[in-house]
C-alpha cells in the first residue's frame, strides 16, 4: 500500500470535550467535508498513526469512528464521492503526513 490513499473518516463522539479533541486532531489529518466527516490522504504510516491518535483519545464503549478506504491518491478514488449541491472547499494538501 504505497504512495497516499484517500481515506473518509465520520465519527460520532458522545462527550462535548472528546468532540472537540477528535475534530482538532482530525484538522492535523485531513479536510472537512461535513460536520464530523474528513477526507484524508495518508500513507500506511499516517493512517497508523491516525488510528492510534484516535483509539487514544475515543471511549470505546460510548464513542464510534468510520474510517472508509477509498483507494490511491491517483486512482479511482475521486471518482468514488459524488456531491449534491455545494461542494466542500479542499486544502491544497501542502502538509502531507507521510
Amino acid at each position: 500500500m504505497g504512495g497516499l490513499h484517500v481515506y473518509i473518516v465520520s465519527y460520532d463522539i458522545s462527550d462535548p470535550k472528546r468532540l472537540y479533541v477528535v475534530h482538532k486532531t482530525m484538522k492535523g489529518y485531513g479536510d472537512p467535508l461535513h460536520y464530523s466527516v474528513f477526507r484524508c490522504h495518508l500513507s500506511s504510516r499516517g493512517k497508523v498513526e491516525l488510528v492510534a491518535s484516535l483509539t487514544n483519545i475515543i471511549k470505546h464503549d460510548e464513542d464510534r469512528i468510520m474510517i472508509i478506504h477509498l483507494g490511491p491518491l491517483h486512482g479511482e478514488a475521486d471518482g468514488r464521492i459524488e456531491y449534491l449541491g455545494v461542494h466542500p472547499e479542499v486544502s491544497d494538501q501542502s502538509a502531507i503526513i507521510v
